[in-house]
């Protein structure tokens, strides 16, 4: 008796790989589209309309995606606060502060990452800023964006004081203050945009006031000398 030998049927896996690219390659065109057009129109005269035509998109698809134009701004800013290159600025920041132990290298290069991400975050916070005067929603945005940058920054401040870095007279909440100051798009504002710093100038200016302001001023004088 001969076997019935149909070929089994398999059963083809779903992947859903190219739809995930999709989703990051629309959402990538909409934030440029936004960043684009407020930056050109200002915030008030750019429409979801006309971002979703820049983007080629529909105005549902960016509410469903960003629930409007301060879901927008967010966006921008997250995108911005990446930096330059493959890895986000704040897991290489991170690096930094977990395996560096010259608490003088850490508060340098913290500066650097402030002029990396300055010149691409600082013009639409201006802007949000801006909007924030007439706008309640992008009010509420920008507090939200701040209170998160606030929060980080108490962080970092609270690792410096574990690791002994911080001056004896100087709490994790006041380091916290100055490395929101020093983060701040006021600051960045007054001094490149304002009085024509480059970034890189502010970085290292950044760099240094952190050092002045948080470091022991014994450890400094000795880093000093050690380089004469």
């Amino acid at each position: 008796m001969e076997r019935n030998s149909h070929p089994v049927k398999q059963t083809r896996r779903y992947d859903s790989s190219g739809r995930r690219k999709h989703a990051r390659d629309t959402r990538e065109a909409i934030v440029r589209s936004a960043r684009e057009l407020f930056l050109r129109d200002g915030y008030a005269a750019t429409t979801v309309a006309a971002i979703a035509a820049a983007a080629g998109v529909s105005v549902e698809t960016i509410y469903k995606a960003f629930g409007g134009k301060p879901g927008l701004v967010r966006a921008i800013v997250e995108r911005a606060l990446a930096g330059e290159g493959p890895e986000p600025a704040e897991q290489r920041s991170d690096l930094i502060r977990e395996t560096e132990r010259d608490a003088r290298k850490i508060v340098a290069a913290w500066g650097e990452f402030t002029a990396e991400i300055g010149p691409r975050v600082m013009p639409i916070l201006r802007l949000a800023r801006e909007a924030a005067a007439t706008d309640p929603e992008m009010a509420a945005a920008l507090e939200q964006i701040n209170a998160e940058r606030l929060e980080r920054m108490a962080f970092n401040a609270r690792r410096l004081h574990a690791a002994g870095h911080l001056r004896p007279d100087v709490s994790a909440r006041q380091a916290a203050d100055i490395l929101w100051t020093c983060s701040s798009a006021e600051l960045y504002e007054l001094l490149v945009l304002r009085r024509g710093w480059t970034p890189r100038r502010f970085g290292r200016f950044v760099g240094e006031v952190m050092a002045g302001a948080l470091l022991p001023r014994d450890q400094q004088a000795a880093e000093e000398n050690g380089r004469t």
